[in-house]
């Protein structure tokens, strides 16, 4: 079996006095190769500076953690050989063209000059930005930075690449866009550990996500299994006429479920469990002859899970991977 492409191991980190709250306490997690770990939290909770120990910008006060199979305390060269970082805001140097800065950063990792065309050529022609390669980056728009930025990262191969809040500011074409190209990376067996503020991200993008909360880790698993934790699925009624609302809320109260109705809207939404309960209630309705404009599931969502967690809403986070 393949050792994990990103592992924590009990990580601690304080900055203050030994009897204060750490800042991350205690975290563990693993990453299987070619997988995309999604770390969630509100501002403060210690997931940048989970990451920061990752990547070699802070060092742990206790516990480990290996990137890549190299050990962030004791091979921290190798760390960064192995791995990619992307943060909120761009990196790049705006003055440069877009070829200049992916050629540059490849020089610093020491790729000959043959390696280093052809890796930038492959580079510019995979992130869409081939035909804007020798413009200044400060002309491009805040979706090709953001690619840049990740191509940038990607310019030694890295198996590993840690984002952070990567579309941040980008509309939501821009994002769906990048979305394609993290995902191409993973199919490729790139490994990803993203943070996000976007929870429809994560639910897109991660194949496990972790939630933590004053630096502990609070909840784990796939997003399936955290808005199953969530709650139950709701049943959604909009029945046609406002003169049916209370025969139909006396049908839905029948199974013992909890009902609640907007009479404005002629709308009823009840617990459910799923489409077997969907079909029971249309079998009901249409018996009893009430017309429906609408009807269907509506199951929790991982702002529902984030919010039940931390009884904070993702967008309260703030956080980046700064200083």
């Amino acid at each position: 079996m393949n050792a994990p492409a990103i592992e924590a191991v009990d990580l601690v980190k304080r900055f203050g006095a030994a009897d204060e709250r750490p800042a991350v306490d205690g975290v563990s997690f693993s990453v299987p190769q070619g997988t995309v770990l999604g770390l969630l939290g509100p501002n403060g909770a210690g997931k940048t500076t989970t990451v920061r120990m990752m990547t070699t910008l802070s060092e742990p006060t206790s516990g480990t953690a290996r990137v890549a199979g190299h050990d962030v305390r004791t091979e921290p060269d190798m760390v960064r050989r192995n791995m990619g970082v992307t943060g909120q805001a761009a990196t790049v140097d705006e003055l440069l063209t877009g070829r200049e800065n992916i050629r540059m950063i490849g020089g610093l990792y020491g790729l000959g000059r043959r390696d280093l065309k052809r890796r930038s050529d492959q580079l510019l022609e995979q992130f869409s930005i081939a035909e804007a390669a020798d413009r200044p980056v400060k002309t491009y728009s805040g979706g090709m930075r953001r690619r840049i930025d990740l191509a940038v990262s990607l310019i030694a191969s890295p198996p590993v690449l840690f984002l952070d809040e990567p579309t941040t500011g980008l509309d939501p074409r821009s994002r769906a866009d990048l979305w394609d190209v993290l995902r191409g990376l993973v199919a490729q067996g790139t490994t990803l550990l993203l943070t996000t503020q976007y929870l429809e991200e994560a639910d897109q993008l991660a194949d496990d996500i972790v939630v933590v909360d004053r630096g502990r880790i609070i909840a784990e698993g796939t997003p399936l299994q955290l808005k199953q934790q969530a709650g139950r699925a709701s049943l959604v009624v909009t029945v046609s006429n406002a003169a049916d609302v209370e025969t139909a809320r006396g049908l839905l109260a029948e199974s013992g479920a909890d009902v609640h109705v907007d009479a404005g809207a002629r709308q009823l939404t009840a617990s459910a469990e799923g489409i077997a309960d969907l079909t029971r209630v249309a079998g009901w309705l249409h018996r009893h002859e009430i017309d429906v404009d609408d009807i269907g599931l509506s199951r929790p969502s991982l702002d529902d899970v984030f919010l039940s967690l931390t009884g904070r809403r993702a967008e309260d986070d703030e956080e980046g991977v700064g200083p």
